[in-house]
């Protein structure tokens, strides 16, 4: 009789486990729903407020959540790491909720998500880690050992922005943060945005990781300049590319986010490292979430290799530029 009893309670706890994950799928938080001039609006609190028609649809912690992260990000905490202790989950879903009224990760379905999710991801495990080749685990299992630059050999204090963003007495606006932050103008302009005096206290940001993780979805939700598009905009489908697009080879998907945020730097010179690097962090991280690399599209969407930068220069349009001039 007792063993019945064991295998009818273990029956009704299988069956309740499921039912729970088949109502995660849908989403973990019901919204508030309103209709504004014919369209649906939602608020899911804390992670997706403000009335916006992106959080009618599921919110990141709906498909990614705490071991998922542990999963992508590995060997952040172990002991040859440079940030341990630093980077959470928590931090980034703190940082996300400000955005996912914006469409961060929230933009179209699921699937969608998933993978903005993963090419965001990708930028920072690749622009953080501290793998390489042997490295155990493999070289992309080691994103966010980083949110510093170690042993910066300038200040990065550029004069040219003496009037607008002045460097303060002292300060050295080297590497930092998830989509590292380079230069006096960039702590300031990304400071103004978020509202932190990032221009006096670029310690900031190597000293919160939600701030951290701001700095960098603010990057990737806005354009470098105003004339060109942001990189959550490329990737989710949102641009549209003129004809002078076309003839440069930029199209809508991953590859051109690496073209917004690291310009000539990167792209327009073939299959190279530094390109080939945060493209593999993709797919690496796609498969790891469940989405798969068959998901990311073929190697022109992928890729800037034959892309022109938007603003050919000696200098990347990105946050994580090495220099304005």
């Amino acid at each position: 009789m007792e063993a019945k009893w064991l295998v009818f309670f273990s029956m009704a706890a299988t069956m309740l486990a499921l039912h729970v994950v088949d109502s995660q799928e849908e989403s973990s938080v019901k919204p508030l729903v309103k209709i504004v001039k014919g369209k649906k609006l939602c608020d899911k609190g804390w992670e997706c407020k403000g009335w916006s028609l992106y959080c009618c649809n599921q919110t990141i912690s709906d498909y990614f959540q705490a071991y998922q992260f542990e999963t992508l990000f590995s060997k952040r905490n172990a002991p040859v790491a440079h940030a341990v202790g630093f980077w959470d989950y928590h931090s980034f879903i703190t940082a996300a909720a400000d955005y996912q009224p914006q469409g961060f990760g929230t933009t179209g379905g699921k699937l969608q998500g998933m993978k903005e999710v993963a090419a965001f991801l990708g930028h920072v495990g690749s622009k953080t880690s501290c793998g390489y080749g042997v490295a155990t685990g493999g070289p992309l299992a080691w994103g966010l050992c980083y949110n510093k630059e170690e042993s910066p050999s300038q200040f990065y204090c550029d004069d040219y922005y003496k009037y607008t963003y002045p460097c303060a007495p002292g300060a050295s606006y080297h590497g930092r943060g998830a989509l590292p932050l380079y230069w006096n103008y960039n702590y300031g302009e990304t400071g103004d945005a978020l509202k932190v005096d990032l221009l006096n206290h670029p310690e900031y940001i190597e000293q919160n990781a939600t701030l951290a993780f701001q700095a960098a979805i603010w990057r990737w939700m806005n354009p470098v300049k105003k004339h060109l598009p942001s990189a959550h905009d490329v990737f989710v489908g949102k641009w549209k590319p003129s004809k002078n697009d076309t003839l440069a080879k930029r199209t809508p998907g991953f590859g051109t986010t690496i073209n917004l945020l690291y310009g000539d730097q990167v792209c327009g010179q073939g299959d190279v490292d530094s390109m080939d690097n945060i493209v593999s962090h993709y797919l690496y991280y796609l498969d790891l979430i469940g989405v798969g690399r068959e998901e990311a599209g073929p190697h022109e969407v992928l890729s800037c290799a034959e892309q022109k930068a938007f603003d050919p220069s000696s200098s990347s349009s990105s946050s994580s530029s090495s220099s304005s001039s």
